[in-house]
C-alpha cells in the first residue's frame, strides 16, 4: 500500500466521515468531488480557474489520452502534471468504460478488450498490464484497475461472470503494477445484486489495494437501486480506506453518498450542464435559457461567493447562452464547479459539527428545478 488515508472525524448521526488522503502531490480533504478533465483539461477551466474554485484533485482519462496524444508523448514532456499545468493531485480512470461503451466496435476477451478507435477507426487491444502502464506513464497519483461495466440490462448470469473476470484483472492490474508512491484502486461491480456485490467486495479487498471503488453505478438505475448498493456494500469496505464511487454526479446523490459513508466521487454533469445552460443553485437548478431571465438584474444566486454571482447578472449569461458565446461556457462552468466544491466544503463543517443529518434534510428539501 502506498497511500495514507485517515479517517478523522465520523458523523455521530450517519455514515458520513471526514478523512485525510496523502498523495506525492498534496494532502486531499474528503469527501471531495472531483471535477472531470478527459483530455487533460476540465472544459472551459484554466488550471487557475480550477484553483480560483477550489479543486484540490481532478480526474482525467486514460482511454483518450492514449489514443491522443499518446501515454508515451505525456511522459516524454514531463507526465500529466507538467504537461497540463496541474500540480495537485490527479486520478486516471483506467479506460474501461469509455472501451465498453463503444458496444459493436469493441470484443471482450478473457486477454483484455480489443476496440476500434472512434477517432480514426484503428485497432488495439486494451488489457488490464497495459492499462496500468498507460496510467504509470502519465503519472497520475491514483490510479484505477482495468474493470468491465456490465450494462444495466445484464442479466444475472453474465454479471456474476463479469464480476469474476474483473477480479482476475484485478489481480493482474495489481501485479503489472510498480511505480512508486502511486495508489491503485480496485473496482467493485456487481449490477444491481446486492450477493454479486457482496461477492465483489470480498474478492477485490482479499487482493489488497490503496483504496475501493464502486462502479457500474449511475448507468441507467433507478435512484433506490443506486442508493440500495451503496448501503449494500458501505458496510462491507474496509473502514480505513477510502471509498469512491464513480460517475455518480447529482448534488442530491453526492449527498445520499456521504451519508452511506463514502470519500470521493466524479462526474461530467457540473461542466456538461453548464454547457447546456443548466445551472445549480442554493435554491436548486436555474434554466439560464428560460426567457424569464431576459431582464433579470439578479445575481445567479444570491447566495453564492462565486466571481460569476458576484460580477454578472442572470440576464447576461442568458444573452451568452443564446449568443452561442465562448463565455457562456466559462462562466457557467466555473459557477457550477464552485457549487460543487463549495457544497463539498459544506458538508466537510457539518460532518465536523456533527449535524450532517440536519444538513442532509435541509439541503434535500432545496432541490427544485426553477
Amino acid at each position: 500500500m502506498t497511500g495514507t488515508f485517515t479517517v478523522i472525524h465520523s458523523d455521530s448521526s450517519s455514515k458520513a466521515r471526514l478523512g485525510s488522503l496523502t498523495t506525492p502531490h498534496g494532502v486531499i480533504e474528503t469527501p471531495i468531488f472531483m471535477p472531470v478533465g478527459t483530455n487533460a483539461t476540465v472544459k472551459a477551466m484554466t488550471p487557475e480557474d480550477l484553483a480560483g474554485v477550489h479543486a484540490q484533485i481532478i480526474l482525467a482519462n486514460t482511454y483518450h489520452l492514449y489514443l491522443r496524444p499518446g501515454h508515451r508523448l505525456v511522459e516524454q514532456l514531463g507526465g500529466l502534471h507538467r504537461f497540463m499545468n496541474w500540480h495537485k493531485p490527479i486520478l486516471t480512470d483506467s479506460g474501461g468504460f469509455q472501451v465498453f461503451s463503444l458496444g459493436e466496435l469493441r470484443k471482450i476477451s478473457e486477454e483484455g478488450v480489443k476496440f476500434r478507435s472512434h477517432l480514426d477507426g484503428s485497432s488495439h487491444m486494451l488489457t488490464p498490464e497495459l492499462a496500468t502502464h498507460i496510467q504509470e506513464a502519465l503519472g497520475a497519483d491514483i490510479i484505477m484497475c482495468f474493470d468491465e461495466c456490465p450494462a444495466a440490462t445484464a442479466d444475472y448470469d453474465y454479471v456474476s461472470r463479469s464480476l469474476e473476470m474483473t477480479t482476475r484483472w484485478a489481480q493482474r492490474c495489481k501485479d503489472a503494477h510498480s511505480r512508486e508512491g502511486q495508489q491503485l484502486f480496485g473496482i467493485i461491480q456487481g449490477g444491481m445484486h446486492y450477493d454479486l456485490r457482496a461477492r465483489s467486495v470480498a474478492d477485490i479487498c482479499s487482493i489488497g489495494f490503496d483504496g475501493y471503488a464502486l462502479g457500474g453505478l449511475s448507468v441507467g438505475e433507478e435512484k433506490e437501486q443506486m442508493y440500495g448498493v451503496m448501503e449494500c456494500c458501505s458496510s462491507l469496505l474496509p473502514v480505513d480506506s477510502p471509498r469512491y464511487i464513480m460517475g455518480i454526479g447529482s448534488p442530491e446523490d453526492l449527498v445520499e453518498a456521504v451519508w452511506h459513508g463514502y470519500d470521493m466521487f466524479d462526474c461530467v454533469m457540473p461542466t456538461r450542464n453548464a454547457r447546456n445552460g443548466m445551472l445549480f443553485t442554493s435554491q436548486g437548478r436555474v434554466n439560464i435559457k428560460a426567457k424569464i431571465y431576459e431582464e433579470d438584474a439578479g445575481p445567479l444566486d444570491p447566495e453564492c461567493g462565486c466571481m460569476v454571482c458576484r460580477n454578472y447578472s442572470r440576464a447576461y449569461l442568458r444573452h451568452l447562452y443564446r449568443a452561442g458565446e465562448i463565455l457562456s461556457s466559462q462562466l457557467n462552468t466555473y459557477h457550477n464547479l464552485y457549487y460543487y466544491l463549495d457544497l463539498m466544503a459544506k458538508i466537510r463543517v457539518a460532518i465536523r459539527e456533527n449535524r450532517f443529518t440536519q444538513f442532509r434534510s435541509q439541503f434535500l428539501a432545496t432541490q427544485l428545478l426553477k
